[in-house]
């Protein structure tokens, strides 16, 4: 599922003060006194050289390809043709100019999908449709327990879902109502002259009130909208057999893994919000006098359309690793997750896949607010096995606080043995369709911004290895002295204890490393 913040209506509690500069993301904590990556100082000292392009992989919802700030970033396939039908360079994916969408198919694309949770439960269901519940073998019977422990965890599910969308949606209201009693306009002085006809309004007045401190007045009624669509969907798929949907629209069968030839070339989907502003953080860019300044401008962007509104399915996510790693891609940036990953050995293999092809895999590492090593999340660097892979970063978000106890972003995971380092990820300003930029704020956006750092320094320098470069940005990482606020509470800890590196992540650090070595090897030609 996209890790996206979604539940808008809960960013009042973050507390992160006054709205960030501009593409922050770039500033420096030594110069500008924020632990941004410190981007403009890397390309300052790599002034007069030349990288090579590097193929930064999105896997995603769908990226708008044809967005201003993003012409000239985009990859296109060398040995496609464009719209002539035909499988031109013998990879078995007709027309993949841009990448691939695993998500479309002669039925259509698909945008809303259930919680793998739900889909748990509903082959259990089918599973035991049927049969006599009172005469099982006992693995059966075993098997029958667990199904009622599922059950119950996804009806907790459901109704936690169902409470965050009716608060979107009276919220929602309550703007409506607003804008109707202020002829048709929302703003501060409007919301203050409303007269709350009930309880529930009052309350909800006042928690309208502190969102507006943080968040921009002119397009809150669309933030909540997301929310709102988002979750009206999710709740309602929750409940159907999407299975069959599936096999309708995308024409493949769902539990059979070893099927790869599917999807379409619609590589930006019906909702391609999350995917586009993804991209922007990685490679928006810098020199056409628009919008923002994306990290790498030597990446390339290929466009895998897997995530849909709802989990994401492991077969989906194998199959676009693979393509991924195939196609050339060095970098691999996947912003999404979920709590279960019933078919784990497949995406297992495909990340085994990307090591043996030297490609780097960015993941982020959630919005709960929690410590990744007590509740595993997936896609994960560890193996079925145990094995844990050398080529996985794995990605927390980090404020624009000048203040260290709010420099971590509340609803970012952490984990001192499973989250490498923190990365810009609050108050995000990218790319979004339709020539748009919009603020974001989730460990989504900090997964590009260390998988834009990644692609950077492999183009620069081009013999450094997947695991090299991850160890890397991990030595390099800008440390955080003193205690910073645990995300999700109130407690404090030093980052050493809340990931790998104790530290944010820094361009600049790693490049004055590798320059420092003076290793010809590992540098791109000085052009100067």
């Amino acid at each position: 599922m996209r890790l996206l913040i979604i539940l808008l209506w809960a960013l009042p509690f973050f507390g992160y003060g006054q709205a960030a500069p501009l593409n922050w993301y770039l500033l420096d904590p030594q110069m500008d006194g924020i632990y941004g990556a410190g981007v403009t100082r890397a390309y300052q000292l790599l002034e007069n050289r030349t990288p090579q392009e590097v193929i930064v992989a999105v896997i995603d919802a769908g990226v708008d390809v044809d967005h201003e700030d993003l012409q000239g970033a985009i990859w296109t396939n060398p040995g496609e043709i464009d719209g002539n039908g035909v499988d031109d360079d013998g990879d078995e994916y007709i027309d993949d100019i841009h990448g691939w969408s695993y998500l479309g198919g002669p039925g259509g694309d698909i945008e809303h999908e259930a919680l793998e949770l739900a889909r748990i439960v509903k082959d259990m269901e089918h599973y035991f449709a049927g049969k006599d519940t009172t005469s099982l073998s006992e693995q059966d019977q075993f098997r029958y327990q667990r199904y009622q422990q599922w059950i119950q965890l996804f009806e907790k599910e459901q109704k936690s879902l169902d409470v965050q969308y009716k608060s979107a949606l009276a919220m929602l209201n309550l703007v409506d109502s607003v804008k109707a009693q202020s002829g048709g306009t929302f703003s501060r002085k409007a919301l203050r002259h409303y007269k709350p006809t009930s309880r529930q309004e009052k309350g909800l007045k006042a928690a309208l009130n502190v969102m507006m401190l943080f968040m921009n007045t002119a397009s809150l009624d669309e933030e909540l909208q997301v929310g709102v669509d988002q979750l009206g969907p999710l709740l309602e798929y929750n409940r159907m057999d999407t299975d069959s949907i599936r096999r309708v629209v995308v024409g493949d069968d769902p539990d059979d893994g070893t099927q790869t030839l599917y999807g379409c070339n619609r590589v930006e989907g019906p909702d391609a919000m999350h995917g586009t502003h993804v991209s922007g953080i990685i490679a928006a860019r810098a020199d056409n006098g628009l919008g923002i300044d994306g990290i790498a401008q030597n990446a390339r962007i290929m466009v895998l359309r897997v995530v849909p509104n709802g989990d994401e399915r492991d077969k989906d996510v194998a199959n676009a690793i693979r393509y991924a790693a195939d196609h050339g891609a060095r970098v691999i940036n996947m912003s999404f997750g979920k709590p279960y990953s019933p078919k784990k050995s497949l995406v297992d293999d495909a990340v085994r896949y990307a090591m043996s092809k030297d490609v780097l895999l960015v993941h982020a590492a959630g919005n709960d607010g929690q410590d990744n090593d007590q509740v595993p999340g997936y896609p994960s660097r560890v193996m079925e096995d145990g094995t844990l892979i050398t080529n996985w970063l794995e990605v927390g978000a980090n404020s624009s606080s000048r203040k260290k106890k709010k420099l971590l972003a509340t609803f970012s995971n952490y984990g001192a043995t499973t989250v490498d380092l923190f990365a810009p990820g609050v108050d995000i300003y990218s790319t979004v369709p339709d020539n748009g930029y919009q603020d974001a704020s989730g460990t989504s956006m900090a997964s590009p911004t260390a998988a834009g750092v990644a692609a950077l320094i492999r183009g620069y320098f081009p013999d450094l290895t997947a695991a090299e470069v991850r160890d890397l940005l991990i030595r390099t990482a800008e440390p955080v002295k003193g205690k910073v606020r645990i995300p999700g509470g109130k407690a404090k800890a030093r980052m050493s204890d809340l990931c790998i590196s104790g530290g944010v992540i820094s361009a600049e650090n790693a490049v004055r490393e590798l320059l420092t070595e003076g290793s010809s090897k590992r540098q791109a030609p000085n052009n100067k």
